[in-house]
């Protein structure tokens, strides 16, 4: 699947595994920290300091362990990652576009609102 793919079919079925107001709540959290801790590591790495480097890696775990527990609460299980390129691919483009997409586009608000009962 080719990036433009991966983005498609991605933002297709983004708002049904997103649905779970404990879910959208951890999302807006764990999202910018992942943003955040990829920058670190990135800025770590170009500088060659293991601190930062440390500091993004573990920044970026706790974003995916955060989100993982989060998505076990929904309904619709996201679909299973067929290796680990994909899982790769998906959860950069999941953090850097899709999820930013999704808040940008009110479809956050929307399923937060529509949940209000979970």
């Amino acid at each position: 699947m080719n990036a433009r793919e991966l983005l498609a079919w991605q933002w297709q079925g983004y708002a049904r595994y997103h649905q779970h107001r404990t879910n959208l709540l951890l999302h807006i959290v764990a999202v910018p920290l992942f943003m955040l801790a990829s920058v670190l590591l990135v800025v770590g790495a170009l500088r060659l300091s293991p601190p930062l480097v440390l500091a993004g890696g573990l920044g970026i775990l706790l974003s995916i362990g955060i989100q993982g527990r989060g998505h076990r609460l929904e309904l619709v299980p996201p679909e299973p990652f067929s290796g680990a390129a994909n899982f790769i691919a998906r959860l950069v483009t999941e953090q850097w576009v899709t999820f930013p997409r999704f808040v940008l586009s009110g479809g956050w608000w929307r399923n937060l609102s529509r949940s209000a009962g979970r």
